[in-house]
């Protein structure tokens, strides 16, 4: 069982003239193993610099709070530590890696989370196996990371990421972005598979219930200028549905980032 501990987490971004522009005004939240976060709200509400934050992007600074996992102070260590501790971003736009094939990609990041290298005579297997669950062409794993890549396919292959790195806590930064019906239905079956081992916590990001349809969270928190503003079980979603975000955001102001 691992467990994901945000505590009066405090975020500021970095304006190009220097300035700090505070986003996140003291965020509480807890993932354990085995559960689903969805983290809704509206566009420009801080969801994107909650995940980025956590992964480390030098674009945003810690000025308050705390980020554990299993204990381990989280903040402290540099992004290849994050990842190699448990810690896992799918990204909202993935991007391209030029000279780099998908296999090589995905062997040498589990050779560093594992701390040695999968062997070969099982991890070919495994990898065509995952990218047939989502449906991508194996040629795939001898392409350059994300390059000339359709949107599905870059999200596709998030998720091929997901299952073969079996993190402890993944963040999906808005994974139903620019997604048709098929492909959303594909994604949110591989996130599910990995959900349900039980063995990885889910904090999902979006401002769309329609993921929720295939992804059923346990808890919905809505955010709102950089806080969290209301929390509940996976009806709440369907109240959002129904109501929108207007209510909370009346006031509230925007912590766009």
């Amino acid at each position: 069982m691992s467990t994901l501990e945000i505590r009066d987490l405090q975020v500021s971004v970095k304006l190009p003239e220097g300035e700090l522009k505070p986003i996140l005004h003291g965020v509480d939240l807890t993932v354990r193993s085995g559960e689903t976060h969805a983290i809704m709200g509206p566009n420009g509400s801080g969801k994107s610099t909650l995940a980025y934050s956590i992964a480390g992007h030098p674009k945003y600074e810690i000025t308050g709070g705390s980020v554990t996992l299993d204990g381990a102070d989280v903040l402290e260590m540099s992004v290849d530590e994050r990842a190699r501790a448990g810690l896992f971003l799918a990204m909202q736009y993935p991007v391209e890696v030029p000279g780099v094939s998908v296999a090589n990609f995905l062997r040498t990041a589990k050779t560093a989370i594992d701390g040695e290298a999968p062997k070969l005579r099982t991890w070919g297997g495994e990898l065509r196996g995952a990218m047939e669950r989502l449906q991508m062409d194996p040629a795939f794993a001898q392409r350059n990371v994300n390059e000339g890549f359709s949107g599905g396919e870059k999200k596709r292959h998030e998720i091929v990421q997901l299952e073969l790195l079996k993190p402890k806590i993944a963040i999906l930064d808005e994974t139903d972005s620019g997604l048709d019906v098929d492909a959303l239905r594909v994604v949110s079956e591989g996130v599910n598979r990995v959900r349900d081992t039980g063995h990885t916590g889910m904090l999902l990001i979006t401002h769309y219930t329609r993921i929720l349809r295939y992804i059923k969270p346990d808890f919905v928190h809505v955010f709102v200028a950089g806080r969290i503003v209301e929390q509940g079980g996976r009806e709440l979603a369907d109240k959002l549905e129904d109501e929108g975000y207007e209510r909370y955001a009346a006031g509230a102001g925007s912590a766009r980032v």
